[in-house]
């Protein structure tokens, strides 16, 4: 039997009008902005604030992750499928693809098999340019620095030692990590270290996620922190009147785009953000517009429920004032191999005594759910790799839990792999069990929000606070910025900070390293360990298995 890539199923569906998808929404054609076809803007006008507290939010994320994933989007979609199945009115909201990982290890973020939001070349490159505009206003800002250091007549006295703001590039590409710029003479700029990060590492990006609208765009712009004057006073993206320009190059990229499952389904895909340095969720524009329009939203949190999860619930949910009914928690048979200590080479081999060993990362990711007041459901997703006994050894113990887990077979099947799944959400919505409260308050000390996040999030005894940290405190209290949210850098591979700890580790310490602020986006940044905002090639990228013929037809993107 001759199985399709996940290009090829998607290649064989003939797509219905993009208007057609609008309509399901209850959307007129004339409000719809079309990119041809089958990709649409969708105008902010049409959100609803009434509506919004009706209908029902379910937040998908899953269990600390292997480097391949555990295919949390396609869950997403196929579950949006299965309610739609089951007669409830659901749309999947999604965060855009990067095309740093597209050509790099882990493929396009639209889903799998026959759970697929399309046209997904399309979603998986350029899509509408919502990445461009957000790289192109970030790099405004950046030439605006150089330019204020370059003039004489409008200097602002900036240290250029100072300057926190780096150019963007939506690549993966290592070279660009620490650059020198400026040189070649005075009419060159001022000669000063700079460097890249990967475009979703913006703190645009974050600001393009966290704005509720237009002019919140523009203020959050304009708040940026880009360094400090030889005085050590704090100078912001204002200051070089950057936010209107910054503002008319996303003019377009703050509308949703409307885009359809594989099952002719609403999909509403916007904004990009990482999990493991941003906040790693759409925009809330986009889920609002979601809510707006349907009475289930489905949607995802980057990385393991540690990163996405928490950050979807104590920073988008606290500041869009958002209410989730359900959790799913996206578990692998193979993800569990791993964390109870199978070799790389192993984790396709059935072994019930390391999925046995490794239950115990599941069973806290459960645990830090409801300490949300949120009931969690465990989709299982399956592969071939999977024995019955390693399934039945899940289900069981989640049920020692008093936890529904529930098989999902999204990828060959679709919606119809995942009908009991969305019951069992559905179940959990109508019972009214989970009634949201965040972990902390933004009001307490910065200080008190890192240690509450590592303690009953990762499990850590204490935090440990380097020297250049300490200092970063003092800086946030002196700026006013106490009552930001914290937005936790750390591996995804890992409860703590150390990406060898596998399963649930126990008994360890985390280290805060520094602390960044992203002003505009209103959340502090504590590192913890080296993170990448730039990550390079593996040394054999997806991009080398891509081919595109003389029709423009294209192989290999998955």
């Amino acid at each position: 039997m001759k199985y399709l890539s996940d290009i090829e199923i998607a290649q064989e569906k003939e797509l219905i009008h993009i208007k057609k998808v609008a309509e399901k929404l209850g959307v007129e054609e004339d409000d719809l902005e079309m990119y041809g076809k089958y990709k649409a803007k969708l105008p902010l006008n049409l959100i609803d604030e009434e509506k919004i507290k009706r209908n029902n939010l379910i937040l998908v994320t899953a269990i600390t992750p292997t480097p391949a994933g555990e295919g949390k989007t396609t869950v997403s979609i196929g579950l949006t499928e299965g309610l739609n199945k089951i007669g409830k009115q659901a749309t999947v909201v999604l965060r855009e693809p990067s095309l740093g990982p597209v050509f790099g290890i882990k493929g396009g973020a639209a889903g799998g098999g026959y759970s697929q939001v399309v046209p997904m070349e399309d979603i998986n490159l350029h899509f509408t340019g919502d990445f461009n505009a957000v790289e192109k206003a970030n790099n405004l800002l950046s030439a605006l620095i150089d330019n204020n250091l370059q003039s004489r007549c409008c200097t602002l006295n900036l240290d250029p030692r100072t300057i926190l703001w780096k150019r963007v590039i939506d690549m993966n590409d290592r070279s660009l990590r620490n650059i020198t710029i400026g040189l070649g003479g005075t009419a060159n700029g001022i000669p000063r270290e700079d460097g890249f990060n990967i475009t979703p590492a913006s703190e645009v990006m974050a600001i393009l996620c966290m704005a509720t609208d237009f002019e919140d765009l523009k203020k959050r712009l304009g708040n940026i922190l880009i360094g400090f004057t030889f005085d050590k006073d704090p100078i912001f993206a204002r200051d070089l009147k950057a936010e209107n320009a910054m503002a008319i190059l996303l003019k377009q990229a703050i509308r949703p785009n409307l885009v359809q499952t594989l099952e002719e389904n609403p999909a509403i895909i916007h904004g990009g953000p990482f999990a493991n340095i941003a906040q790693g969720t759409n925009t809330i524009i986009a889920t609002k517009m979601g809510l707006s329009l349907s009475n289930y939203v489905v949607t995802e949190g980057g990385f393991g429920a540690d990163l996405g999860a928490e950050k979807f619930l104590n920073i988008k949910c606290q500041a869009a004032n958002l209410n989730p009914k359900a959790v799913v928690l996206v578990a692998t048979i193979k993800a569990l191999r791993h964390h109870g200590g199978a070799q790389k080479d192993k984790l396709e081999i059935p072994n019930l005594d390391f999925v046995k060993d490794g239950f115990c990362n599941l069973e806290k990711h459960i645990e830090n759910i409801r300490k949300f007041n949120i009931e969690p459901v465990v989709a299982i997703n399956t592969f071939k790799s999977d024995s019955y006994e390693e399934i039945d050894f899940i289900i069981r113990e989640c049920e020692k839990l008093n936890v529904n887990a529930v098989v999902c077979d999204c990828w060959s099947k679709g919606g119809e792999g995942t009908k009991k799944l969305a019951q069992a959400v559905v179940n959990i919505v109508e019972s009214s069990k989970s009634t949201f409260k965040p972990l902390y308050s933004w009001d307490s000390p910065v200080k008190e929000k890192i240690e509450t996040i590592a303690k009953e999030i990762y499990g850590a005894d204490s935090v440990d606070f380097d020297k250049k940290a300490k200092l970063n405190l003092k800086r946030i209290d002196s700026l006013g910025f106490n009552d930001f949210a914290i937005c936790m850098a750390k591996t995804q591979k890992s409860f703590s900070d150390n990406e060898f700890l596998r399963g649930r580790p126990r008994n360890f310490v985390v280290t805060v390293r520094e602390i960044e602020i992203a002003a505009g986006a209103e959340f502090i940044i504590p590192i913890l360990g080296q993170m990448m905002r730039m990550p390079g090639l593996p040394s054999n990228p997806a991009s080398e298995n891509m081919t595109i013929d003389k029709d423009g037809i294209i192989f290999g993107l998955s």
